[in-house]
């Protein structure tokens, strides 16, 4: 069999550096593969669809299949997933604990950010604060006039508007023209920029008490296989799921060796034993059944607030070929 030439974009991560430095292949695929920031990466595949493989948004995926589907189809690599309670910044001379959002304007990148679903399902299961509580003002962390990647039509009770002309939100933050800021990176701001902090004074307790409580661990990104290479090949998105588990893999014996730490950062040892204690040896699973509970309560929220016109399911997001696995 002739291998497929194909273009993967993923960003830099220990669980796809075996993949994208050529120890891992993706089975009958050549793979020419390139590291790029998420941001970069959505905004070219969402627009035009540049790549055969890609990372993809959770939340902008889950718009395109409500919508009856788009260029790519899903497969269930997590490759990126975080606990949102991290990024949601506030005023802290006004805003002391969650309730307080209520009737004040919150700035953030773009609505549809899956941090940003994430983060508004965390205040309105836990503190009753609703999307529509909120005034939000949509503006670039770093660069004024950022727009959304994809359309969105919202509920007409939430209330959207875009940031001043020449402003950025971090910039907005810090002079307290808004009182909170909810994105996947943290404002922009000069250090010790005072009366700015965490809505979560400790958001490891926060995050570690949700997931005491729920047993969700946040999805915010998949990998999406070209449609049409997907019909013409049904085998392929069960070959980069295998693929994508074998990468994750490799950087988890890599991470487990600590006779040399792989990580450039002390306590590596420790944490990890913690985030096993806490969350299981598995606790980065791949696949949907092991996440379907993460994803179902995703997919409630991202309707909820107006994102997706429908309720989808995970059989809907995913190629059929990676809904179940062979095993020995």
């Amino acid at each position: 069999m002739t291998k497929l030439n194909l273009s993967v974009a993923v960003g830099p991560y220990d669980r796809t550096r075996a993949l994208v430095d050529g120890a891992v292949q993706i089975d009958g695929v050549t793979a020419a593969c390139m590291t790029l920031s998420p941001e970069e990466i959505f905004f070219r595949a969402f627009r035009h669809a540049e790549f055969d493989i890609c990372e993809l948004s959770l939340s902008s995926f889950t718009v395109k299949t409500a919508q009856g589907g788009g260029p790519y189809v899903g497969v269930p690599a997590f490759v990126s997933r975080a606990f949102r309670h991290t990024s949601i910044y506030v005023r802290t001379d006004r805003i002391k604990k969650p309730e307080d959002l209520k009737g004040k304007r919150v700035g953030v990148p773009e609505y549809q950010l899956t941090a940003n679903v994430w983060a508004r399902a965390i205040l309105k299961d836990d503190y009753g604060v609703k999307p529509s509580d909120i005034t939000w003002v949509r503006g670039g962390i770093e660069h004024a006039g950022r727009p959304e990647k994809i359309t969105i039509k919202l509920p007409a009770d939430v209330k959207l508007e875009n940031a001043p002309e020449g402003k950025t939100i971090s910039a907005m933050l810090a002079e307290g023209t808004i009182d909170g800021f909810i994105a996947p990176r943290p404002p922009s701001l000069p250090k010790n920029t005072p009366n700015v902090g965490w809505l979560f004074p400790d958001p490891v307790a926060a995050a570690k008490d949700y997931f005491k409580r729920t047993g969700i661990f946040p999805i915010m990104h998949i990998v999406g296989v070209r449609r049409t290479l997907a019909e013409q090949h049904p085998w392929l998105p069960g070959a980069v799921l295998k693929a994508f588990e074998q990468s994750k893999a490799a950087a988890m014996e890599q991470l487990r060796d600590t006779s040399a730490t792989k990580v450039t950062l002390p306590f590596v040892e420790e944490r990890l034993a913690e985030a096993c204690d806490l969350m299981g040896e598995d606790f980065w699973a791949y696949g949907v059944e092991p996440s379907r509970k993460t994803l179902e309560n995703f997919f409630k929220h991202h309707h909820s607030q107006g994102l997706s016109s429908r309720l989808v399911t995970p059989e809907e997001l995913f190629h059929s070929g990676t809904l179940e696995q062979f095993k020995l």
